[in-house]
């Protein structure tokens, strides 16, 4: 009989239940990981077993210590194909020094986002913009999935290119393996009649059942290949071997394998957490992505990143806690140590369809089509999908990157100012040339840059003052300058700034600063005494700095 004196301890119902979701979660995306991590080895050109140990890495370092509850961390498509053009471009056909460069550039990655959490860059999102993702994934998309048909019908194209590769890849009709198409196209309708049940483990279902059809129909004896030996026995953590040379080229090379893991994690963490009013930590999220790519790349696996697809797995499968992601790493040990065997017996073509399969929600042109709707940043997206389709997987990366830099960068160094008036009987000054209502100030000039003022539109954009003050001659004064739209000024736009003042001196104007953010305004009052003796500097709306003048608003209206 129990003691009813003392309080019976129970497992609230709530904290039980979620407990079993996760479980069921960890088995579900199990079964969908596995196969896909051993695919996606075949992208990068590396022994299958790199991305298993990534996918161990990723799951329990994302597990243990990230922040999100949804996040998969594991080998993804993407770094997958940059790695494979990475490691290539500088180790070329040396096949045995392309797997020591890449698992040297794996752990610079994770240095790299160790460095990047440790001087807390999270708040950094990506320097990729969205349309370039969006446009870079779409291409990557055709263009892994291109590569996969080759490997399917057993031609191997010596151009990466897509411009190239497809007219190869056609002109060999005739040497297609017409089996191996076959036995990709079956596992293609099973994969897509599985996936409509979510919780159901369809890579791994489909893997088992190729092994199955491979015996019994004798597959390879049709030219169909398998994908060999995992070997997973344990290693001792190690260092590449390589020149000093040899890792400052992994370190240019890595920027690119950051911005693109990062990019494409950060977009799947945001996402989620955005959805389910989750709270995440950019700078512990680097950390750990920088702990599981170091860990992958000491014991030669993969690079790691959440990805899109098996992040919504996750959640699809009912995840509610990170310990989805724990129960999944453990239940892909127990399949590697019972079932790897028979992995290794999985025909080349039913892992090929599995990377089709995944890559399917990259190909929808929903993401694309709204910046046709809307009208913005159609020409940065679709530069982004012809620069991966004609340059190939790395350089058409850094093209698109370096396309979203310049645009960026082209936006901000307009010289565009806008001239403020006064309307109606309230405090608010507005652009004129917007505000038709909007009327000028007798006596003032008041000026608003349309950007911040930074080193490449600094002396542009108060070059157009000074020819604005000049039309104007004696009409007016004084001149407001209103830098609201700066929340700090660097070297370049301060020595611009204090010419600007001279000038001002020189011609018996009165020059007044308004909305000057508290580091902008820091940087100016650091400036000799001499330069600012007949400066107003203010933190003061330009209304304030008006009445400072001592001009009456009442002759603005006309009264």
């Amino acid at each position: 009989m129990p003691d009813p004196s003392k309080p019976s301890i129970a497992v609230p119902a709530s904290e039980s239940k979620r407990g079993w979701t996760d479980l069921i979660a960890g088995l579900s995306i199990a079964g969908l990981l596995l196969p896909e991590a051993v695919a996606y080895s075949s992208i990068a050109n590396v022994p299958p077993q790199a991305g298993v140990i990534a996918l161990f890495a990723g799951l329990l370092c994302y597990g243990l210590f990230g922040t999100s509850r949804y996040a998969i961390v594991s080998a993804t498509s993407s770094s997958a194909a940059v790695l494979a053009a990475a490691t290539a471009s500088v180790a070329g056909p040396d096949m045995a020094l392309r797997l020591i460069m890449a698992i040297g550039l794996v752990m610079i990655t994770g240095l790299m986002f160790l460095l990047a959490g440790l001087f807390k860059l999270g708040s950094v999102t990506s320097f990729i913009a969205k349309p370039v993702l969006r446009g870079f994934a779409f291409g990557l998309a055709v263009t892994i999935i291109l590569k996969q048909v080759a490997s399917i019908v057993d031609v191997h194209p010596s151009h990466g290119d897509l411009i190239h590769f497809v007219p190869e890849l056609l002109g060999q009709l005739p040497r297609w393996n017409w089996a191996g198409a076959a036995v990709a196209c079956v596992a293609l309708v099973l994969l897509s009649v599985m996936g409509r049940y979510r919780r159901l483990p369809g890579g791994l279902l489909v893997v088992m059942l190729g092994v199955a059809a491979g015996k019994w129909l004798d597959l390879p004896s049709y030219g169909v290949s398998l994908i060999g030996v995992i070997d997973l026995q344990p290693t001792v953590p190690s260092l590449p071997r390589l020149l000093f040379a040899d890792w400052l080229k992994l370190v240019e090379l890595g920027f690119a394998m950051v911005m693109i893991l990062y990019a494409e994690s950060y977009g799947s963490i945001s996402a989620f957490a955005l959805k389910h009013g989750d709270r995440v930590t950019s700078n512990r999220d680097l950390l750990v992505l920088g702990g599981a790519n170091l860990l992958s790349g000491l014991f030669h696996g993969m690079p790691t990143g959440a990805g899109y697809s098996a992040t919504s797995a996750n959640e699809a499968a009912g995840a509610t806690s990170r310990m989805a992601g724990v129960v999944a790493a453990l239940v892909v040990l127990l399949i590697v140590l019972t079932l790897l065997p028979l992995i290794a017996l999985t025909p080349a073509p039913v892992l090929a369809a599995i990377v089709i399969h995944a890559l399917t929600r990259a190909l929808s042109l929903e993401p694309l089509h709204r910046y046709f709707v809307w009208r913005r940043d159609r020409f940065l997206a679709i530069c982004a999908v012809a620069a991966v389709l004609a340059l190939g997987v790395l350089d058409g990366l850094l093209a698109a990157v370096a396309i979203s830099l310049m645009l960026m960068l082209r936006q901000m160094s307009s010289a565009s100012i806008q001239v403020l008036g006064h309307i109606a009987d309230g405090h608010d000054f507005v652009d004129c040339q917007l505000h038709p209502l909007a009327r000028e100030v007798p006596g003032l000039l008041i000026v608003r840059p349309g950007e911040p003022l930074f080193f490449a539109n600094a002396e542009r954009i108060l070059g157009s003052v000074s020819r604005l003050v000049r039309q104007q001659g004696a009409a007016v004064h004084s001149v407001i300058l209103s830098l609201e739209e700066s929340p700090d000024l660097d070297g370049t736009s301060l020595e611009a700034l204090q010419d600007f003042i001279v000038r001002f001196q020189a011609e018996g104007k009165r020059l007044l600063f308004a909305r000057l953010k508290h580091e902008a305004h820091q940087a100016l009052l650091a400036m000799p005494a001499e330069t600012l003796a007949q400066v107003t500097l203010s933190d003061l709306s330009v209304y304030a700095v008006v009445q400072q003048v001592n001009q009456p608003l009442e002759t603005v209206d006309g009264h």
